[in-house]
């Protein structure tokens, strides 16, 4: 829905007075205007936000469900005031209350796609209006937002910020929308997961497939990419949560990590490879050293295990490495050459079942690593996200 800010900060002010008449005097509008705009976002929702008595305005059940979210949602707006205008609490205010949605949409979109022209595609808007919508923006920021560069506009940092903080605050109205119509009696809602690897092949599929058994109506997005990539959509509300290998030491101040279970590597091979014949026996120096190997991408967890596994028993990590981090890749190049690799023998189960790919009998020593779940700090599941962490935690042990 396209909320009118103006018309949901006068919800939160009314909330926060208990009457019109205060409110109006808070928020320097006129009591009609006030009226009005509780009566659109009504309107809008399907909802009664507030009951009206002779003492005032309070908020129903579905009012204030709906009205906090609305509330967490004007915090990620307030900080984002506080870092253009640190000390003129008159500018914070003005950047809260003149601020529109379209100006914060048209942000997010050109720092996304980093072009005007596809960007105006995107959003069904001609490049002159949304040119203005920017340059509006920055007048009430007091910031360039964007530098010109050949292949279109550069974000500046600031921009790059403040797109993080309207996200955030578009993912909190997204969730009190969810939230109030689920209490309508629509089992609606939606929850999108970053998989990584591990997690694409079996807990990812099973717990999604058991959410929606409990809920049908759910609208689920699984989104695979390099973690990098997941990290960034998570931080910027994109993503609801991270399941995969957890990374030591944590790589934002702004997510935590939750431990489900550890897990280990194997060496593995197409069926019919020459070191398949010493997979029954443990795995030595030998076997280390002689085959050209796939290795995970630099920075990864696996990676990282995969040169302390050579290093711990006084070996130069090879060099001559295929880095590949697609399981799907790395199963072409398994089952057309005489590489190898490690990895866990959860992910490759379906391929050992179908007599593709062989494993070792035992997993590695010391190549252990954390497989858990990530989210931002301080986020707040709706009851249907907070149900798939469940499910998650109760099919991962």
């Amino acid at each position: 829905m396209q909320f009118n800010i103006r018309h949901l900060l006068s919800a939160l002010e009314i909330r926060e007075c208990g009457t019109v008449t205060q409110a109006s005097k808070q928020i320097h509008l006129s009591q009609s205007a006030l009226t009005q705009a509780i009566n659109k976002l009504e309107s809008q929702l399907d909802i009664q936000l507030f009951e009206r008595t002779n003492s005032g305005m309070f908020a129903t059940p579905s009012g204030e469900l709906f009205l906090e979210r609305v509330k967490r949602a004007f915090s990620y707006l307030e900080t984002a005031a506080h870092t253009l205008f640190d000390t003129d609490k008159a500018k914070r205010l003005g950047f809260l209350r003149n601020v529109t949605l379209r100006q914060l949409t048209a942000l997010i979109t050109i720092v996304e796609l980093q072009n005007y022209t596809a960007a105006a595609v995107k959003l069904s808007l001609t490049q002159p209006t949304l040119g203005k919508t920017i340059k509006d923006l920055e007048h009430l920021t007091e910031q360039r937002l964007f530098n010109r560069v050949p292949t279109g506009v550069e974000p500046t940092w600031r921009a790059r910020q403040l797109s993080r903080f309207a996200s955030l605050f578009f993912a909190e109205i997204h969730q009190g929308e969810d939230e109030v119509n689920r209490l309508k009696g629509q089992r609606s809602g939606s929850v999108s997961v970053g998989s990584l690897p591990l997690a694409r092949t079996a807990i990812v599929p099973d717990t999604v497939t058991a959410l929606l058994q409990a809920y049908p109506d759910v609208k689920v997005s699984i989104i695979d990419g390099p973690y990098e990539e997941q990290l960034s959509a998570l931080l910027h509300g994109q993503l609801d949560i991270i399941v995969g290998a957890l990374r030591v030491p944590s790589p934002s101040n702004d997510i935590e990590q939750h431990r489900l279970f550890d897990d280990s590597l194997s060496v593995v091979a197409r069926v019919g490879h020459p070191a398949t014949e010493l997979f029954t026996q443990p795995v030595t120096q030998t076997d280390l050293t002689q085959y050209q190997w796939i290795a995970p991408r630099q920075g990864t967890p696996t990676r990282a295990v995969f040169s302390q596994f050579f290093q711990a028993r006084g070996l130069t990590p090879p060099q001559d490495v295929v880095e590949c981090s697609s399981l799907v890749a790395v199963r072409g190049l398994l089952l057309n050459s005489d590489r190898i690799t490690l990895l866990p023998a959860r992910q490759v189960a379906v391929e050992v079942r179908s007599g593709l790919l062989a494993i070792s009998s035992q997993p590695l020593p010391d190549s252990k690593r954390e497989i858990g779940y990530t989210l931002r700090k301080n986020w707040k599941p709706t009851p249907v996200q907070a149900r798939f962490i469940e499910l998650l935690s109760h099919i991962a042990r």
